[in-house]
């Protein structure tokens, strides 16, 4: 049996040059092991574009991008990526091997790696998705009658005999077709389908095109598999369903907790509630049971190595208060980071992180881990919170809990320079406060509406703790450690602006779109000093910037505690002069 094959796409030589098809398509000869065809040996896997991937190398620590797709249409800050556990070659975080592809289609093998911004998608017209869950069946099976006859088969090399096995059952369903007279899978449809039970094996099945597309920032995910897609620059559209139906989103929202990096979670009746942390770093939310239908929330994180002079040629802040916050780190003072969810806060933090000096002690304390940092930053350990599970003890907990207060207890006998909590909540702010009495210095990001608000929930938090921890005396506190009060907002959304229902509105969208579009841009609205107010038990604030009538980021007044940063670094001359300009930049305002 001859079966005529896509040809494979060269990859563009620069930047600027689009992909171009090869000049004539490859013709491979497909046979049971062993036999000859037309006096041709049959096509190993390696004959097909999909397959045509080089054997995996190591994985690499860090990886900044190197094929020509990397930087085409991104926008904001950078176009580089950091990886973690390897790029181009390597291994995810699931000890599952991935490998460049040969062609810039979108590469729904690869667990992690170097994306193209625009990728090439396959159109759910291409895909029977039935047949792709018939297929995934019966590659699994037959892998783990392979890997059970030699047990001592590694990730590498189960996924290169997975492969085969993928060609072999599309091949099969080829010539089933062909034989009971039913139409035939045109070779864009064979590539999909492969990539798809691919996807559906290894990676994060009718998801995956989502997940592997830059643009993309976040995945809302509602009845029936529909899915909204939050895109770069804010904007909603209608994206590909990635279930047809609810139960099979709840199927595929457990096996993606079957294999989670981290600890494996349970979903189901019982725990109804599902927060887990992808393979790639993103963070998934899922609700069952308790909702009329399933609901999926799916935060990708687009910038993961980033830096305040990246964050500045994006728009975020202006190069002075950059200044002001890097020689603020490296004095060592205290950072919140405050904003609504979506806002910015956490890259934010990651550039702030970036000002760290390389030979300081770094930890890192998060519900799920989101930072990054500790993949690409040396000097640097990273704690999670475990999560219980079983029934509740008589203390109110689950068994096998590991808190986040207790982490960030724990960690003050480690001997860290610096300490960053992901996120506070709850009572963690409490041993967070000893640490800076401890003289590490501390940064964190809560949810609030601005900057004073931030402090007035971190005083919330820590009188969760309960006991000695009154509203005055966490004041106190508060007032005692916090240097900055960073806030981060998004633009809100036009008021005239309607959902686009368009079934094909992503399917025709391009880079260009987004770059016509700013959308609704993050920006930082103002960084407040925070010391302690004229009464006890309360906190003042000062705005050395905050955003004028026209929205933009101006110097106010600038304690004169804050004069020595220039030993760090700080441009005070050019921060005086825009005070000067500004015309509310000489007298606190608020």
């Amino acid at each position: 049996m001859t079966t005529l094959c896509e040809g494979p796409t060269i990859p563009p030589e620069g930047p600027d040059e689009p992909p171009r098809a090869a000049e004539a398509p490859v013709v491979a000869t497909v046979a049971p092991a062993g036999q000859v065809v037309d006096g041709q040996a049959p096509a190993s896997p390696s004959s097909v574009p999909f397959f045509a991937d080089p054997v995996p190398g190591p994985p690499g620590a860090t990886h900044r991008a190197a094929n020509p797709w990397a930087a085409a249409g991104s926008s904001g800050a950078t176009s580089n990526r950091t990886v973690p556990n390897g790029a181009a070659g390597g291994q995810g975080s699931n000890g599952m091997a991935f490998a460049e592809p040969s062609g810039p289609g979108w590469s729904s093998y690869r667990p992690q790696g170097e994306r193209p911004s625009g990728p090439v998608r396959h159109h759910d017209s291409l895909v029977d998705w039935k047949l792709v869950g018939v297929l995934r069946r019966q590659v699994s099976e037959r892998l783990s009658q392979k890997v059970a006859v030699d047990p001592d088969l590694d990730p590498v090399a189960q996924r290169e005999v997975a492969r085969g096995l993928v060609l072999e059952a599309i091949e099969e369903t080829v010539a089933e077709r062909a034989n009971t007279g039913q139409a035939p899978l045109s070779g864009p449809q064979r590539d999909a389908v492969a990539r798809a039970v691919f996807a559906a094996l290894f990676g994060f099945g009718r998801l995956q095109q989502l997940m592997d597309d830059d643009r993309v920032e976040n995945i809302e995910v509602e009845k029936d598999g529909r899915v909204w897609v939050q895109l770069r620059n804010g904007r909603r559209v209608l994206g590909p369903r990635v279930a047809d139906s609810d139960q099979e989103l709840i199927e595929a929202m457990q096996f993606l907790a079957s294999r989670s990096a981290g600890a494996a979670r349970n979903f189901s009746q019982a725990q109804p509630v599902l927060h887990l942390r992808l393979d790639d770093g993103s963070r998934l939310s899922a609700s069952a049971w308790v909702t009329p239908f399933p609901d999926v929330a799916i935060r990708r994180h687009r910038l993961v190595q980033v830096s305040l002079e990246d964050l500045a040629r994006g728009g975020l802040l202006p190069p002075e208060a950059a200044s002001l916050l890097r020689a603020a780190v490296r004095a060592r003072m205290s950072i919140i980071v405050s904003g609504a969810p979506g806002s910015g806060k956490t890259t934010l933090v990651r550039a702030l992180i970036g000002c760290i000096p390389a030979t300081e002690r770094l930890i890192t304390l998060e519900t799920d881990y989101e930072l990054h940092v500790h993949e690409y930053r040396p000097l640097t350990w990273a704690y999670e919170e475990r999560r219980g599970s079983g029934e509740v003890g008589p203390d109110g907990r689950q068994a096998g809990v590991y808190s986040l207060s207790r982490l960030t207890e724990d960690i003050v006998r480690k001997n860290p320079d610096r300490v960053v909590l992901g996120e506070c909540r709850g009572p963690e702010i409490v041993p967070l406060v000893k640490n800076t009495e401890n003289g590490s210095g501390v940064m964190s990001t809560t949810h609030a509406r601005d900057a004073a608000a931030a402090i007035e929930k971190l005083v919330t938090c820590g009188m969760e703790a309960g006991g000695q921890w009154t509203d005055v005396l966490m004041t106190r506190k508060l007032a005692q450690w916090i240097d900055l009060v960073v806030h981060v907002e998004r633009e809100p959304a036009d008021f005239d602006e309607e959902l686009n229902f368009d079934p094909d509105a992503y399917w025709n969208l391009t880079d260009a779109d987004l770059d016509d579009d700013p959308g609704r841009p993050r920006r930082v609205t103002e960084i407040v000093a925070i010391s302690r107010g004229d009464q006890p038990g309360t906190f003042a604030t000062t705005h050395i910037f905050r955003t004028d009538e026209a929205g933009n980021l101006v110097p106010g007044v600038l304690p004169d505690a804050f004069r020595k940063l220039t030993r760090f670094g700080f441009d005070l001359d050019t921060y005086t002069t825009r005070q000067a300009s500004s015309p509310d930049g000489l007298r606190e305002v608020g």
